[in-house]
């Protein structure tokens, strides 16, 4: 189907609704590559007022990646909940933009008509917000998820505690893990990204950081990021499996890129919850996702790179996973080019996420060949920390040694607790109070409070 759109006496035509969309996008480099992007700010706008006018049933009627071609499509329309809908089908996306913001619409409201709500739904109104909107909305938005805590709770921020090394040293990894710990970090997920691809490797680093959590009782979940079918030869071998990890993607071509499918997935699901490994709960998956990959994949169908982020999300959701995270500026600026291109594709993937009822972080991060630097990511940081993430990443210093990017360190989990009063998820800041970190309004104390931790520790 066709779409028209006149501003000053020219008529600006779209042949589908996969260009209303990648038009309607604010500017960004993957897309330009793609060579979907809009010729102008004239045609850009005169896409978002074509996309706002649109009902958002034509969504379930008109698919951006064809049904019999891709799984994730299927997905997406199989499990559309259709009494969810019921409640806002009537909407145009511009009306829905604005249902979103109304003062009426809460939280309770957001997760009730979630299940109804398509991938492209969210990317469409996305489009058309600006980014106060994007953390105005995504602060409604709350997605509770339990293992051994309980994530998402209002007022708190978790951070995964990412202590990465280049040859996977134990001693390395170890120093990292009780550096972040002293700052009050790791309620998330105490998440290593491995080195190395080696089984036994795996295995040896699921058991390092569970022997970490079993000898000083760190009420939290691991994770060693390695790629689904890793994790599930380290279960049959018995490893201490908390959390399965995967990048995933919006399209079936490109997950087929990263060696997976959903029923690769749901295997890896199920195994690890039969385990029963979580005492307070049982969402076992750990996502990752970001924008571009499915154009650096050339898995994109001509789609925009934020819609088939957002689609990746079906994919997440799928699965009720304790964890979702958008790497957002990690592939480069090839697809994200500069700081301001960060921060607003960060701000529409938590929102998106969030709208969808799944459990957002991000890891605020950029390449040092991009057009970026860590101002930026202190503003991405404190944008997201207002609109309500659920975690975000501490790696020591900011500056991963092992994947070579900047992310964000333990001491910037620590000013964005501090300038927005943020605790921890309750069971692990109980912890580290008991063990003599922070005090009973979950303040870090002074160094010299927290020696019994480094003495213990010692013969780790």
């Amino acid at each position: 189907m066709r779409y028209f759109h006149d501003i000053g006496g020219v008529r600006h035509a779209f042949p589908d609704l996969k260009a209303v969309m990648a038009k309607a996008s604010p500017l960004r480099s993957g897309d330009l590559l793609a060579g979907v992007a809009a010729a102008s700010e004239e045609e850009r706008v005169a896409a978002r007022l074509v996309l706002a006018d649109l009902p958002l049933g034509r969504f379930l009627e008109e698919a951006l990646v064809p049904y019999e071609d891709d799984e994730v499509t299927r997905l997406i329309l199989d499990r559309h909940d259709r009494a969810a809908f019921a409640e806002i089908s009537s909407l145009s996306v511009g009306e829905f933009r604005d249902w979103i913001l109304a003062e009426h619409t809460d939280t309770a409201t957001l997760t009730r008509v979630a299940p109804g709500i398509t991938p492209e739904m969210a990317a469409a109104v996305s489009k058309l917000m600006r980014n106060q909107d994007l953390i105005l909305a995504a602060g409604k938005c709350r997605v509770v998820t339990r293992f051994r805590n309980t994530l998402g709770l209002p007022g708190r921020l978790a951070v995964r505690l990412q202590p990465n090394h280049p040859t996977d040293d134990p001693k390395g990894i170890a120093a990292a893990m009780l550096d972040g710990l002293l700052y009050g970090c790791g309620d998330a997920v105490i998440g290593i990204n491995p080195a190395t691809d080696s089984l036994p490797a795996i295995v040896s680093l699921l058991q390092l950081i569970d022997d970490l959590r079993l000898r000083y009782g760190v009420p939290t979940q691991s994770c060693v990021l390695t790629h689904v079918t890793n994790s599930l030869r380290a279960m049959e071998q018995g490893a201490p499996v908390d959390l399965v990890f995967q990048s995933i993607a919006g399209t079936e071509l490109t997950n087929r890129s990263f060696g997976i499918d959903l029923a690769m997935l749901a295997e890896a699901n199920g195994a690890a919850r039969s385990l029963g490994r979580g005492n307070l709960g049982n969402n076992v998956m750990y996502f990752e996702t970001g924008q571009g990959s499915a154009l650096s994949a050339n898995g994109h169908h001509g789609v925009d790179q934020q819609t088939l982020e957002a689609r990746a999300y079906a994919v997440a959701r799928e699965f009720q996973p304790l964890l979702v995270n958008t790497v957002v500026g990690f592939i480069g600026p090839e697809y994200l080019y500069d700081g301001k291109q960060i921060i607003r594709a960060g701000l529409e993937d938590h929102f998106c996420g969030k709208l969808l009822g799944l459990p957002m972080g991000c890891d605020i991060c950029y390449t040092n060949h991009a057009e970026a630097d860590q101002d930026d990511m202190d503003t991405l940081l404190t944008l997201l920390g207002v609109a309500g993430i659920n975690f975000v990443i501490g790696v020591p210093g900011a500056d991963d040694i092992m994947l070579n990017y900047q992310s964000t360190s333990f001491h910037d989990a620590l000013y964005l607790r501090q300038v927005l009063e943020r605790r921890r998820a309750p069971e692990f800041e109980a912890w580290l109070e008991s063990m003599g970190i922070v005090d009973h309004l979950g303040r870090l104390l002074p160094q010299s409070a927290r020696q019994p931790l480094l003495q213990m520790a010692a013969g780790f």
